[in-house]
């Protein structure tokens, strides 16, 4: 197979612009752009006409053979690349947990061992910081500088679990800040959180929809609101994961007005889907329940503004995947023992391309921004990735605009037996995906090989364009 491809008559769709041009690669780089490029006969013609030609979507948040509630997310890194691919991404950062008291390496080289032989896309990991001791210290810098790892996750949440406490939060942004990395929040307040399940368990409370109810999103916007604040406080930068209501948006509005590095993060299902889904009957529920929980439907509004608007910057899919059936009812009878987690990643893309883009909510070019471009900058990945550049990698993305279809588990590549999106139509579809030049998916069919995919060292924290200049942090301190 050639090595050297000329993708051509399609329109070229990056963060800023939308322009007809043809892409000529080479050897996994982009090597012109221009129109009317004219192929040797060592050249494979690829036709988008009709289409967009976009930079391969990055998905920043993903859980792929991840330990969870007694059992392992039902995608690995073969399946869930693979299905990423399907749905126009080309990159994604998992999720490396790690545990107390084990060195923060060799839960890194356990990741390593999960997606080396199966990824069929690029990867990255973020690494979860559950504890802040001398070890961790000592570890941070070789982390960031040799492993390429530069964001850390620290659970606000899950108590007695993952949750850490707000000097090991505070502490990770102070050390963040001197070493170049990006902090990552799961915000909930999950000291409250767990008194009121054990008071909605004791009162008989046990079906689906008490997820939500335990975990209310007035507690998400506090726990946001105090991630923001410490962050301010260590002069750090934080990045919000799946932000799903307006009280969370509020804070990090209200942090980002005042010049503050906060950056936010949501979703496909809770821009679609609400709270309803979980309060369905025969434990249906359960295939809706992760953390944090659907909002009632109010809350889509504030989140595709805050979108339109720049309050909110990425589109994560929060790839989390479990059987309904063999998993998910692990909770029939206690709704807390429900693994918590949902199957996005193939679909990320799509929804966003139709509901928002086609809606009119957001533009064509915020669509590649939010799905790809800001995650790259964020994350130490551009401008090698995230945008279509000469010297850029070939990872591409031909995008139909004019396919309609109707998503369901029956013809999606997820390893999972459900679709969150059950019915939902769609309109647009990546009909091929390159990664590094190479097929992953070609005219809608599975192209690629596991383990192809490379393993990608990112570079530290860098934010793009600078914030206006902060307001003294005292002004931060109340309300």
């Amino acid at each position: 197979m050639s090595t050297r491809k000329l993708i051509r008559n399609g329109m070229l769709v990056t963060a800023s612009d939308t322009f007809e041009a043809d892409i000529y690669i080479e050897n996994g780089k982009i090597m012109q752009i221009g129109m009317g490029l004219v192929p040797d006969e060592r050249t494979e013609v690829v036709d988008a006409s009709g289409c967009y030609v976009i930079p391969g979507g990055i998905d920043p948040h993903t859980h792929l053979d991840m330990p969870f509630g007694g059992t392992v997310t039902a995608d690995d890194f073969a399946t869930g690349t693979a299905a990423a691919a399907f749905g126009g991404t080309t990159t994604v950062i998992d999720f490396c947990l790690t545990q107390k008291g084990r060195p923060l390496l060799e839960s890194l080289q356990e990741w390593h061992a999960k997606a080396e032989s199966k990824a069929a896309i690029d990867y990255g990991f973020h690494l979860m910081i559950g504890e802040m001791n001398d070890q961790v210290l000592e570890e941070l810098p070789q982390i960031i500088e040799e492993e390429g790892v530069s964001s850390f996750k620290v659970f606000m949440a899950y108590k007695n679990q993952f949750q850490a406490d707000d000097g090991i939060l505070f502490q990770t942004l102070q050390k963040a800040k001197e070493y170049g990395a990006l902090v990552m929040v799961h915000a909930e307040n999950g000291d409250v959180i767990d008194l009121l399940v054990r008071q909605a368990l004791a009162d008989g409370r046990t079906e689906p929809i008490h997820h939500a109810l335990t975990r209310p999103s007035i507690l998400e916007g506090e726990a946001t609101g105090r991630a923001a604040r410490l962050a301010a406080l260590a002069d750090s930068q934080l990045y919000v994961v799946h932000v799903t209501c307006a009280e969370a948006v509020e804070q990090i509005a209200r942090m980002r007005d005042m010049g503050y590095r906060i950056w936010g993060e949501t979703c496909p299902q809770y821009l679609t889907l609400d709270q309803s889904k979980m309060d369905q009957p025969d434990f249906e529920g359960a295939k809706y329940v992760w953390s944090p929980p659907l909002r009632e439907a109010p809350h889509q509004e504030v989140l595709w503004n805050a979108l339109k608007n720049g309050q909110l910057q990425t589109i994560g899919s929060d790839h989390c995947s479990f059987n309904f059936k063999g998993q998910k009812d692990l909770g029939r009878d206690d709704f807390s023992k429900i693994p918590n987690g949902g199957p996005v990643i193939e679909d990320r893309l799509s929804i966003l391309y139709s509901e928002g883009v086609m809606k009119g909510r957001i533009s064509l070019n915020q669509w590649v921004d939010l799905c790809s471009t800001r995650a790259s900058k964020l994350f130490g990945l551009f401008p090698q990735k995230g945008t279509l550049a000469v010297g850029t990698d070939a990872d591409i993305v031909i995008f139909d605009p004019s396919i309609s279809r109707v998503i369901s588990a029956a013809t999606h590549h997820m390893n999972v037996d459900y679709s969150a999106f059950e019915g939902m139509p769609i309109q647009g579809c990546p009909v091929t995906v390159l990664c590094r030049g190479e097929y992953v998916i070609r005219d809608r069919q599975f192209a690629g090989v596991a383990g192809a995919g490379r393993y990608v060292k990112r570079d530290k924290y860098d934010a793009g364009a600078p914030l206006p200049v902060r307001q003294p942090v005292t002004a931060v301190n109340g309300g």
